[in-house]
């Protein structure tokens, strides 16, 4: 699970309980938060946030027809950046491609599979790992979600090839036939909606090349600040950070985590970073700030960085921004 998410899919269930007249107070309870949070411009909230809305809504609403009623409401704009970025790639594919390749800032709980052969690619949602008593509504809730994108994404053009549950057949198996355009398929061995290859190669009506690059960066850079604050990633980058001049190392780290050294590079190596790819990134940083202030020559910011040699730091430096720290400082200083 991302360490946070943007509020507005809290959001989006919390006034879908108010319609069905629940208080602000029941479906926020335990979470600290009010409606108001979620409103804010720019509000994170932790996923356990959202899913505890959710395990309220399924606990406190009799309507079996909630999850997929959610699902369609999920519109492309309500993804924000992310919402974009599909919307301005030039095809299905690319689409598709951007859209998992930054999965952590899309809504979704379920691990997700892609699978292709000559006749059909399969969107795959596995949802063992979570609370039993939510499962069911995050999955109908996704792949109905998913389905209402790809439909404005293509201006409803791209059939459904076929859908599946691993559920029982709902009391709302018609809405769900409605949804897709086909009879979904119950009591399978997965949960998956599969498309017609050819049609991965159907251009987008939206399709803008300069707006494509901009929002994948925007979408990276997001990611990038959001893992930085949380997972095992931002308590390693903490501690580096307080001692930047005797870095502890890998094993000093791990045993201030309480795991194992293996357990630690693991974790990291999930969330697509390394202790090395830290600790240079906490150096790189740090030395940039100590350089921009000026009252320190390249030495001292180097000892205080915990380099025994100048040089070495010196190297080090101009591999991280592609110019030494002397000339690093002349532009800085050139720029104020």
């Amino acid at each position: 699970m991302p360490p946070s998410r943007s509020a507005a899919s809290a959001l989006l269930l919390v006034r879908l309980g108010l319609e069905r007249g629940l208080a602000e107070q029941q479906l926020l309870a335990g979470t600290g938060l009010s409606l108001d949070d979620l409103r804010r411009p720019g509000a994170e909230v932790d996923g356990s946030v959202e899913l505890s809305v959710i395990s309220r809504l399924v606990a406190l609403v009799d309507d079996p027809g909630l999850a997929v009623e959610a699902g369609t409401r999920y519109h492309l704009t309500t993804y924000g950046i992310w919402g974009f970025a599909l919307a301005s790639s030039p095809t299905v594919r690319s689409a598709l491609e951007v859209g998992f390749g930054f999965v952590d800032l899309s809504f979704t709980f379920c691990r997700l599979v892609v699978e292709e052969d000559d006749v059909e690619l399969r969107l795959v949602l596995e949802a063992d790992h979570l609370p039993t008593d939510v499962r069911d509504f995050v999955v109908l809730r996704d792949l109905v979600g998913m389905r209402t994108i790809v439909s404005e994404l293509t201006a409803g053009s791209l059939p459904v090839r076929r859908v599946s549950f691993a559920l029982p057949a709902p009391l709302d198996a018609g809405r769900l036939r409605q949804v897709f355009g086909v009879d979904p398929v119950f009591g399978a061995d997965r949960h998956l909606a599969a498309l017609d290859v050819a049609s991965l190669e159907l251009a987008l009506p939206q399709a803008d090349e300069l707006t494509a690059a901009m929002t994948e960066a925007q979408c990276r850079a997001l990611v990038e600040r959001r893992r930085a604050r949380g997972g095992s990633a931002g308590q390693v980058r903490d501690l580096l950070t307080a001692t930047p001049g005797a870095m502890p190392s890998l094993v000093d780290v791990a045993a201030a985590l309480a795991v194992s050294e293996r357990t630690l590079r693991r974790r990291l190596d999930e969330e697509g970073t390394s202790y090395r790819a830290l600790a240079d990134e906490v150096r790189e940083a740090l030395a940039e700030e100590l350089l921009q202030t000026g009252g320190l020559s390249v030495e001292q910011v180097a000892r205080r960085l915990g380099y025994a040699e100048t040089a070495s730091f010196t190297h080090a430096f101009t591999r991280w921004k592609g110019l030494s720290p002397r000339a690093f400082t002349r532009a800085a200083r050139a720029a104020r």
